[in-house]
């Protein structure tokens, strides 16, 4: 993707408008020390011509000139200093106030994209886009339009200012500043897809260290460290040339910088030293061509720099613009709303599969010909083997993914006519893998939301039956937990997915038992809060154990994404010819492992 300049200045519009009174008074501030930087070097050439005259002729009030000349130059490069101190403040002001802004919006934009999207990128390379780019675009925000355009005008200032004194002069100036812009335009080009290079082998490299950290136990219990090692060197090394090839590119640019300003610096003290000579020229004057050539320098090279920046932050933006155009495939158009108390569940001739062809029980289609409904208040046993589509008939209930053919319903709405966020707010999920956040259990509970208080989150745990556990924690609430769960074990993390979901009370449950090692007083916790979180609502539960099945109204059995058996289960236990009947005489969770 190719980013136009009109999207830089439509992103810079974008997340500098809200700051419109930082960025008018950064501007203010650095149009005031142009105009000073332009001023004091006119001081220092009253001050040496002053000396200079009155070294050969006496005149009364002499001293009186210079000191007010020492003085107004101590003034005015205080002023300076000052000026680019609030410059500078202001500047790192705004360019993190907008990238903070940006990464809100880079990371909302992620959590609602699809589970296509997600399978197609790693974590890690997620999180170098949110953060790395982003961070490369803090002076872009801050610095980039308000140094080009006032360095552009100080340079113009000086350009002035010397073909005033002497044209000759000037022409030099001119030619230095026309030699630069040609420079930066040829190395532009090459530096920005060495940067673009750079930035993506960075992100291949943190997408590989996110995996591979996230599957440390696998990976030394197989003994792959050593193939992980020679994978991570080679990633490193890729990193190392495409950094090497674009800051020798940047370079380039730096070398040719200097050439041309030597070029220039020879042809002002040439012209200004044969003036003197010729007594046309006060050494007053020459000292000020020579300042004003330095100066001049000064802005370019804070443009060269810009340019630099740009370079490097146009391989972000082009990466950064990528994500934010990536679109779900999940269309939403709200035409339909939920109605209170526990939701229906229907499913009309649903198909699935995933768009990079096999699912992961190798088929094309995971889900096919799906057709079942499950009455207000039911609650529906889900049993098949590994990979018969289970998982991916639950994540179709949460429009994580769309079917392929057929229709959803929830409570005679179709999927498809809901808002997202209403439809999730009404579907509760408590799965065998419960992400835990480093916080406390009152944050874990909440998912740090401040709108719950501790009168919520208390009333739920009594009714769920798991206050007087959370009280035995250390700090009871305030128990402070480690992200990954390793502070909890598996059955307790799960007794807070529990609390999640009650607080939000959904229309519709669905649970994805817990695995059957748990310790008994754990176990009777758990058993509990399932009653009562099923309690007048709407329940699919993934079974693993007669326990759970044993809720169940109706027993559903996928075989290969197809319903093998569905009816009651009642009726289907009693059946010697049911392949649930099958299931209870060899054992759920023997047979279904």
């Amino acid at each position: 993707m190719k980013v136009p300049l009109g999207r830089y200045w439509q992103l810079l519009a974008d997340y500098l408008q809200p700051q419109r009174p930082r960025v008018l008074l950064l501007a203010c501030l650095v149009a005031v020390g142009i105009g000073l930087q332009l001023v004091s070097p006119q001081i220092i050439r009253t001050f040496i011509d002053t000396v200079v005259a009155s070294a050969s002729e006496s005149r009364p009030g002499v001293g009186r000139e210079l000191t007010a000349a020492a003085l107004a130059y101590l003034g005015v490069s205080a002023t300076i200093q000052g000026l680019s101190l609030a410059s500078t403040y202001l500047s790192e002001t705004v360019g993190w106030t907008a990238t903070n802004a940006l990464r809100r919006d880079l990371a909302l934009h992620c959590l609602k994209l699809d589970m296509s999207f997600h399978k197609a990128h790693t974590p890690g390379e997620l999180i170098e886009r949110i953060d790395g780019d982003v961070n490369r675009l803090a002076n872009f925000f801050s610095q980039m339009a308000i140094q080009v355009l006032s360095n552009g005008l100080l340079a113009l200032g000086i350009l002035i200012a010397l073909t005033y004194e002497d044209p000759r002069i000037g022409g030099v100036g001119v030619a230095y500043v026309c030699l630069m812009a040609i420079s930066l335009r040829t190395v532009q080009k090459r530096a920005v897809s060495a940067w673009g290079d750079s930035r993506q082998a960075h992100g291949d490299l943190f997408g590989f260290l996110g995996e591979r950290l996230t599957a440390t136990e696998d990976i030394r219990a197989n003994g792959a460290e050593q193939y992980v090692m020679a994978r991570l060197y080679r990633l490193m090394r890729a990193v190392f040339h495409a950094w090497r090839r674009a800051t020798m590119t940047q370079g380039l640019s730096r070398a040719l910088e200097a050439t041309v300003y030597l070029l220039a610096y020879a042809g002002v003290l040439a012209i200004g030293g044969s003036l003197f000579v010729r007594g046309q020229m006060t050494i007053g004057t020459v000292y000020l061509l020579i300042h004003y050539l330095s100066r001049l320098r000064a802005p370019l090279m804070r443009i060269r720099h810009q340019v630099d920046d740009l370079q490097q932050a146009s391989a972000s933006i082009e990466r950064v613009e990528t994500l934010l155009h990536s679109r779900s495939g999940l269309s939403e158009i709200p035409r339909a709303a939920l109605p209170p108390g526990a939701l229906s569940v229907s499913f009309d001739g649903v198909s699935f599969r995933y768009e990079d062809g096999l699912g992961d029980n190798g088929r094309e289609s995971v889900l096919d010909d799906i057709s079942f409904a499950l009455e207000q208040g039911g609650v529906l046993g889900l049993l098949g083997r590994t990979g018969s589509g289970k998982t991916t008939l639950t994540r179709l209930l949460f429009r994580l993914y769309d079917p392929t053919r057929g229709a959803i319903r929830l409570g005679d709405a179709d999927l498809l006519d809901l808002r997202l966020s209403d439809l999730r707010g009404r579907v509760g999920l408590v799965t065998q893998d419960v992400q835990l956040f480093r916080g406390s259990v009152r944050d874990n509970v909440s998912l740090f939301s401040k709108r719950v208080s501790d009168e919520q989150i208390q009333d739920a745990l009594s009714e769920l039956g798991l206050w007087e556990w959370v009280q035995s924690l250390p700090d009871g609430l305030d128990t402070e937990l480690h992200a990954g769960g390793s502070s909890l074990s598996a059955g307790e993390a799960q007794l807070l997915a529990f609390t999640r979901v009650y607080l939000k009370d959904p229309g519709l449950v669905v649970l994805d038992e817990a695995s059957s090692r748990l310790d008994p007083a754990t176990e009777r916790l758990l058993e509990r809060a399932i009653d009562r979180l099923l309690q007048d609502r709407t329940a699919i539960i993934v079974a693993h154990r007669l326990s759970t099945v044993q809720r169940a109204d109706e027993i559903m059995v996928l075989e290969d994404g197809r319903i093998r058996e569905w009816g009651s289960r009642v009726a289907l236990a009693r059946d010697p010819g049911s392949r649930f009947h099958d299931l209870l005489q060899t054992g759920l969770a023997e047979v279904l492992a």
